[in-house]
Order: structure tokens, then sequence, then C-alpha cells
């Protein structure tokens, strides 16, 4: 039984990485994104919190969005950037070419994306990606290196989106929270 699930996942992953990714990419961001919001009602003590699924199915869309792009960097082009065999020096440089190259774009495209899904406008959607984008891309460089050390030294290519995907439902949940809380303004006086 077992043998024959290995197959069979085998053969779905060799034949459809490319759709299996980006389904998963999305998938997960609107997984990270009903994590978020059942916390905030769980944790609402006037009870006026109520679950939004176009917030869970913009961040969907977002998610199949950006799933091309992870596919192939993580699938080709960080292999080719930074070729080598599976050692901790080219591991450290794949993870630097990672922050440099995709971090930043994965962080700004999220929320100009969910922004413009907002309805908030290409003006509304800068503007969200100039307020939040530096303070997540710092917390990015505390979370992503250690994982990513794991995934660039350890880990066959054909695993490194699925896995990148996994530990990408629990940072979902942050960006998830971080877009949609409430930052206060700073007092005009």
């Amino acid at each position: 039984m077992g043998s024959k699930y290995s197959a069979v996942r085998q053969n779905i992953m060799q034949k459809h990485l490319f759709v299996t990714n980006v389904v998963t990419t999305g998938g997960l961001l609107a997984a990270g994104d009903a994590i978020t919001q059942n916390l905030e009602i769980a944790m609402d003590k006037e009870g006026t919190q109520k679950y939004s699924l176009q917030r869970t199915k913009r961040m969907l869309a977002v998610g199949l969005a950006l799933g091309p792009f992870g596919h192939l960097w993580y699938s080709k082009l960080v292999d080719r950037l930074v070729p080598g065999v599976a050692s901790t020096q080219t591991a450290l440089k794949k993870i630097l070419a990672d922050q440099i190259v995709a971090g930043p774009f994965f962080c700004s495209a999220f929320f100009f994306g969910m922004a413009l899904l907002e309805g908030k406008g290409v003006n509304g959607a800068s503007e969200e990606v100039k307020e939040k984008f530096l303070p997540v891309y710092m917390i990015d460089w505390c979370f992503w290196p250690p994982a990513q050390f794991i995934n660039f030294r350890f880990l066959p290519m054909e695993f490194r989106v699925i896995y990148v995907a996994v530990l990408t439902l629990c940072w979902n949940t942050f960006l998830s929270y971080y877009k949609h809380r409430d930052i206060p303004k700073p007092s005009e006086s």
C-alpha cells in the first residue's frame, strides 16, 4: 500500500510539478489566512469579528499569482544562479540569493496584489507596500534563512517548493495577521 501511494505521489510530482506547486502556494496562503481569521475570531472579546470568505479568496488569488514565480525560482533559477553541489557554502550562497531576489519580490508583490484586490488602486497598493514592506522583510530575514539552509543544503530540487510551502503556512498566518491588523498612525501634533 505504501509503495503504491509513493509511486503515485512521485508520478504526480514529476508530471505535474508546476501545477502542484502553484496550487499548493495558493492553497497555503488561503489556509494561513483561515488560521489567522479563526484566531482573530477566537480572541475577539466583543464577538463582533466575522469570518470573511472574500478575504480568504483574495489571499488564494495572490498565492496562485505568486506560485509560478515560486516554481520557477525554486525549481530552476536559484540552482542556475548559484550552481554547485549541496554543500554548506552553496547553501549559504543560495540563501543570500533567495533573500536578495525572492524575498523582496514575494513580500512586495503580496502587499501590492492584496491591496489591488481590495480595490485600493495602484497608489493605495504602493502606499501599503511602503508602509508594511520593511518591517515584514526584516522579520523575513529572521525566519527564512534557517529554513532555507535546510532546503538548499539537504533537500532534492523536486521537494523544495513543497517544503517551502509547508513552512509558508506558518509564515502566511503571520502575513495575513500583519496585512490585516490595524496599524496606529503617528499623531500629528
